[in-house]
């Protein structure tokens, strides 16, 4: 296994929004192509956490990329259906890792984000020579990794991947929301909100609520 760029960038250093930068670094280190990687679903008491990561080209890169969490629903599934359409012509690539309850459960909620992440980037139908990680701590990867907190913030390679993620897990959530329409997972996207917990409250706990977290473990 290739040895690990284990340097980690604090928030404070964030100062614009999401650029080139880091991936220009990474590619002058490295060589080749690299990856971005972000997780969605960290939070929330019910559903998978799913991980995405991205390689943009970097003459081809969509506008209008950012933190996931700064754009609104349709802008996130505007930029999600691009990118699906220039994955189609391979003028990026992207990959998806979801951890399942299951995983969640037995591992905790931190490793299945971080082995999400590894998913994601295996998945991947080109090998990037280095990843870009958001967060303050890096999967277990065959390649060099910078991990950055706020990444999604200040990478483009990782804003892309966090909008992968989130879509993603977002229609995963809508989708189980038809099959357990009580505790409107379509709105409330497995989050802990006055809806979700009455639910819980009138209907008990799922399978596909994550029994490790207090709150349900406390239903139990």
């Amino acid at each position: 296994m290739a040895k690990k760029e284990q340097k980690i960038l604090s928030s404070s250093e964030v100062k614009g929004g999401p650029d080139f930068q880091f991936e220009t670094e990474a590619m002058e280190k490295f060589g080749g192509c690299v990856a971005g990687t972000d997780e969605a679903g960290r939070g929330p008491w019910a559903g998978p956490v799913v991980a995405g990561a991205v390689i943009l080209n970097p003459d081809d890169i969509p506008a209008g990329l950012n933190d996931s969490k700064k754009l609104t629903e349709a802008k996130r599934e505007t930029l999600f259906e691009l990118m699906t359409e220039m994955a189609a012509e391979e003028r990026l690539y992207i990959g998806v890792g979801i951890a399942d309850v299951v995983k969640i459960d037995s591992d905790n909620i931190l490793k299945a984000s971080l082995w999400a992440m590894g998913q994601s980037v295996a998945d991947l139908s080109v090998r990037p020579r280095s990843v870009l990680v958001d967060g303050n701590k890096l999967p277990e990867l065959p390649m060099p990794a910078l991990a950055l907190v706020k990444g999604d913030a200040r990478s483009l390679s990782i804003a892309a991947a966090s909008i992968i993620a989130k879509v993603t897990r977002d229609r995963m959530m809508v989708a189980l929301s038809q099959e357990f329409p009580a505790y409107k997972w379509a709105s409330n996207k497995g989050y802990g909100t006055k809806d979700h917990q009455q639910a819980l409250a009138e209907h008990g706990v799922t399978m596909h609520h994550r029994q490790s977290f207090k709150p349900i473990k406390a239903l139990l």
